[in-house]
């Protein structure tokens, strides 16, 4: 999608943006992926780094859809047990809980906890994450400003693309008088995310941010149509700035 796609997404006429987290603010590809490549090698596996990827996003999907109340951790460990039965390898107790507690090594993207601080000051913020309540607060610890709602797999007994986080944060962002119109749903994953916030007639903004591939495929991936596209959260404020700076402009222009 072009800047001039972009150009048509008026962002001032918005009073919300709700986020994912994982992916979008978070970038946990890379420690997902160091420790599948350290367990390939405890195992004396040669697999692509792609392989490992694709095997962790084929099994978180299928346990969150499987199990929609499941916690996170237990997601993670659930995941952990597919890749090792997928590959044939036994099951080690205390690295499969390794694996489950990893959130807490996750970090922002470097771009994050600035863009979220200027963005706070021209809109409420929304988190909607496939996540539990006690991992989502040691993330949000490290992200620097607060969300205004919050909606998790854990309080909606469910994970996206589920609606129902959709239908939440609605609710929750509509008790402060802002209606659909005036909510900007951005994300990475095209399957949880773009594709599920389409179908509410949201309008979206996919943040892809290149080499990050999880939730690009599967479960209706290839119907999701974001309304804009940027490469980092940083680019869509620089996008604000211009926008706003053009709207000052203008009015100085129009002064007598």
């Amino acid at each position: 999608m072009s800047a001039e796609a972009n150009a048509f997404i008026d962002l001032r006429r918005f009073k919300a943006l709700t986020f994912d987290v994982y992916g979008t603010l978070i970038d946990w590809e890379p420690p997902i992926l160091r420790f599948l490549q350290a367990w390939a090698r405890r195992n004396r596996l040669v697999v692509a780094d792609r392989e490992l990827l694709a095997a962790f996003d084929d099994a978180r999907a299928h346990y969150q859809q499987l199990e929609p109340a499941k916690l996170y951790p237990e997601v993670l460990k659930s995941c952990y047990a597919y890749i090792c039965d997928r590959w044939r390898t036994t099951v080690d107790n205390l690295e499969q809980d390794e694996f489950s507690n990893c959130v807490c090594e996750w970090e922002p993207f470097d771009d994050v906890p600035e863009s979220l601080k200027y963005l706070k000051q021209f809109y409420k913020l929304g988190a909607l994450s496939n996540i539990d309540e006690k991992s989502l607060t040691l993330t949000t610890r490290k992200l620097g400003t607060a969300f205004d709602i919050v909606v998790t797999a854990e309080r909606v007994k469910a994970y996206k693309p589920s609606l129902l986080h959709f239908v939440a944060a609605l609710g929750d962002l509509g008790k402060m008088g802002i209606s659909p119109q005036e909510i900007l749903h951005v994300g990475q994953s095209l399957r949880a995310d773009i594709r599920p916030a389409n179908l509410l007639g949201l309008t979206t903004v996919w943040i892809n941010r290149g080499q990050r591939s999880l939730g690009l495929t599967g479960h209706g991936a290839e119907l999701a149509s974001p309304n804009a596209q940027f490469a980092t959260l940083g680019e869509l404020v620089a996008a604000h700035r211009q926008a706003a700076a053009s709207a000052r402009a203008g009015m100085e222009g129009r002064l007598p």
